[in-house]
């Protein structure tokens, strides 16, 4: 099983669930592989809280974090995992099935942060929108004729499989020496010898939406797109920075980077009059 300190490193996220009864189910099955940290966002049912189905977890359901977007939900989190399946959408980041997902989600624990689980509502799972706050997309494997599971089930093996692949021990998930990089960046550095290499903390979440706000004013401040544009390249840059997943170091540099460079858009005015 996973150490406490590692399942409190771990926040199950219930996208807009429906049912109060799975949301309970969640809990109960959470409270089965020793998880307490769940966090609800903008649920349809006022009275979630008093789920009957949360046997054995009333107190992790009454203690559950209700938010009102995802934004809010993952903002802590230096890795974030959406779940789901591919038959109704193409996802856009890399899609890893649970068994091959549970060594990825080890080694993140291994490091400095927070994880995510993520899950949908019942009726369609998450949207694109949902996913381009995720760094991955876990897909449980089930028969084709029966793509979906209940909430609570789905839940329930993922934190079934996660602590099993932690009971295999540290060599499965050694990766070979390159600490901290994203599987691109890692790939580069063994290229080049560099052997260990320990770029520091990841960025969390909320730090990613800051720099992709302050990139999309400086964009807007250049005349880089008309303004129908905007939620596209809005969309377009959360992808990117979790696929770059730079350090908190690294973020901040390029925050740093791109205030002046507004700074200087806005003080030499509309660069389209020039």
């Amino acid at each position: 099983m996973l150490s406490q300190s590692q399942r409190d490193a771990i926040d199950v996220v219930l996208v807009s669930p429906r049912n109060p009864l799975n949301i309970g189910a969640v809990a109960r099955a959470m409270a089965n592989f020793g998880f307490s940290r769940l966090t609800v966002v903008a649920p349809y049912a006022p009275r979630w809280r008093e789920a009957r189905s949360a046997v054995g977890a009333p107190e992790l359901l009454r203690d559950a974090k209700e938010t009102e977007s995802l934004a809010e939900a993952v903002a802590d989190c230096t890795f974030v995992a959406g779940t789901g399946t591919r038959a109704s959408r193409k996802p856009e980041q890399p899609v890893l099935s649970l068994p091959d997902a549970g060594p990825v989600l080890c080694q993140h624990l291994d490091r400095p942060g927070r994880m995510a689980l993520v899950f949908g509502p019942e009726k369609h799972g998450l949207t694109r929108d949902d996913l381009s706050y995720c760094s991955l997309l876990i897909e449980i494997p089930t028969n084709p004729r029966q793509p979906s599971m209940n909430l609570g089930q789905a839940v329930a093996v993922c934190l079934y499989e996660l602590s099993r692949q932690a009971a295999h021990g540290d060599d499965e998930r050694n990766t070979g020496g390159v600490r901290g990089l994203p599987p691109f960046a890692q790939k580069q550095a063994e290229r080049m010898g560099h052997g260990a290499v320990e770029v520091g903390p990841a960025s969390s979440s909320g730090t990613l939406d800051r720099l992709a706000g302050l990139i999309e004013q400086t964009m807007t401040a250049a005349g880089y797109s008309p303004r129908v544009m905007q939620p596209a390249n809005r969309h377009d840059l959360r992808l990117l920075l979790r696929r770059l997943a730079p350090s908190a170091l690294d973020t901040r540099r390029m925050l740093g980077l791109f205030r002046r460079i507004l700074f200087r858009l806005n003080r030499s005015g509309d660069p389209r009059d020039r």
